[in-house]
Formats: C-alpha cells, sequence, structure tokens
C-alpha cells in the first residue's frame, strides 16, 4: 500500500531531524554545562531561590539519577533535577532548573494548559500502550478485508497523544518563558550569560516542536489512508 510506505518514509525523516535536534541540544547544555556562573550558584540553589521568590514553599528540590532527566512532578510537588543540573553551576544548570521551577510556578497559579495536560495523563499512558498495535491491526484488516473500522479505532486513539502533544508546546515554552524573565530579572545570569541560557533552552523546546510536527503529520496520514478507503468503498 502506498500510503503505508509514505507513512514509514515520514517516520524515518523525522527520526532524522530528532536525532539532529537531539544531538545539537546535547552539544549545547554540553558546551554551556562547561562555562561557570559568575554568581557561582548550584542548580539546586538556583531552584530554591526560584521558588521561594514566587512564593512557593510546598516544592522540594531533589537530585535524580540520569543526563537530561529533569523534570517537575505535580504529584508529588518536586522538582527534580540530573546531578550535572542539581550539583552544577553552569549556565546550562541554571537554565534546566529555572525552566523546572517555571513548571511548578504554572502548578501554582492553575496555568490552563499544565492543567489540561496533567488531566489527560491517564488517558495518554493508557492510549499509548495500544495505539501502535491497534493501527498496526486496522491498516492489517483493512488490507485484507478493505474494512476500516479497527484503523478508525486507531486514529481516535492517536488523536489522544497527539492532542497531548500539541498541549505540551505551550506549557514548554511558557515554563522557558519564566525561566528566562526570571533570570533576567535577578541576575542570577549576567548580560554575556544569559543569551546562552535563552539558546540552550531554544534547543530544548525545539525537540518538543519535532515531536509534535511528527505526532501530526502521521496522524494524518492515516486519516488520508481511512477517507481514501471510504472511497473504494
Amino acid at each position: 500500500m502506498i500510503m503505508s510506505n509514505e507513512i514509514f518514509l515520514v517516520s524515518i525523516l523525522f527520526l532524522g531531524i530528532s536525532f539532529v535536534v537531539s544531538a545539537i541540544l546535547k552539544s549545547k547544555f554540553s558546551k554551556y554545562g562547561k562555562i561557570p556562573l559568575a554568581s557561582g550558584l548550584s542548580g539546586r540553589e538556583i531552584a530554591e531561590k526560584m521558588l521561594r521568590e514566587n512564593g512557593i514553599n510546598d516544592v522540594k528540590v531533589i537530585s535524580v539519577n540520569g543526563f537530561l532527566s529533569d523534570h517537575y512532578n505535580p504529584v508529588t510537588k518536586t522538582v527534580n533535577l540530573s546531578p550535572d543540573v542539581y550539583n552544577g553551576r553552569s549556565i546550562s544548570a541554571a537554565a534546566v532548573a529555572a525552566h523546572e521551577c517555571g513548571h511548578a510556578v504554572q502548578h501554582a497559579k492553575s496555568y490552563g494548559p499544565l492543567v489540561m495536560r496533567s488531566k489527560m495523563v491517564p488517558a495518554v499512558q493508557f492510549s499509548s500502550m495500544l495505539v501502535n498495535w491497534v493501527l498496526l491491526a486496522g491498516m492489517i484488516v483493512l488490507a485484507t478485508t478493505n474494512n476500516a473500522t479497527v484503523l478508525l479505532i486507531g486514529i481516535v486513539i492517536m488523536s489522544v497523544t497527539v492532542l497531548f502533544t500539541l498541549i505540551t508546546l505551550p506549557v514548554e515554552f511558557d515554563a522557558s518563558k519564566r525561566a528566562l524573565v526570571w533570570l533576567e530579572h535577578t541576575n542570577v545570569t549576567n548580560p554575556e550569560e544569559y543569551p546562552k541560557a535563552k539558546d540552550a533552552l531554544k534547543w530544548a523546546a525545539t525537540t518538543y516542536v519535532v515531536a509534535a510536527l511528527a505526532a501530526v503529520v502521521t496522524l494524518i496520514q492515516y486519516i488520508m489512508i481511512y477517507l481514501g478507503s471510504r472511497d473504494r468503498s
């Protein structure tokens, strides 16, 4: 089937783009991770300072294993920083720590997209386990019986994960915006360090954009296959 071949090619294309962006991101964070902050603050100290100055006293800053494994957990109310960020005193550490605290600020202020994304998590966890298998089954059934019902079910399930990916974009962009405004306003980063922190967060955001584009394009292709099957029936 021609469209299934196109889906494969598009998947390979976005996989390649994602690989390149991830490589650039790691290179940026590695580069800026070697530049010490003039303020001498560690990622943990920066995170605690940002939380405190935003009136957030019920969120803990903890260290977790991994590289770029940093995240904010709204359930446990913890800012989880990788060792390089938690203990680091670099531009990269400052950018990441402030970004994750940006999510904590969003949570404290009930930022709409974050609230919506949090509510979607159970559905996304369920759909992500099924979507690939249902779509595969749908393509097989369509090819053998020309029945597109299973494929339609797969498209509906996939729509949930795609919507989640799209909602993630404003959440991530807003967290970076809050982080950068705070970093500049409080002089945690000086005029020379600030553009580098901004550059690091820009590439981090780009990974989410690529993922969103890949998800949308793939969904559209499956929809086109479904519509094409209806035209043939």
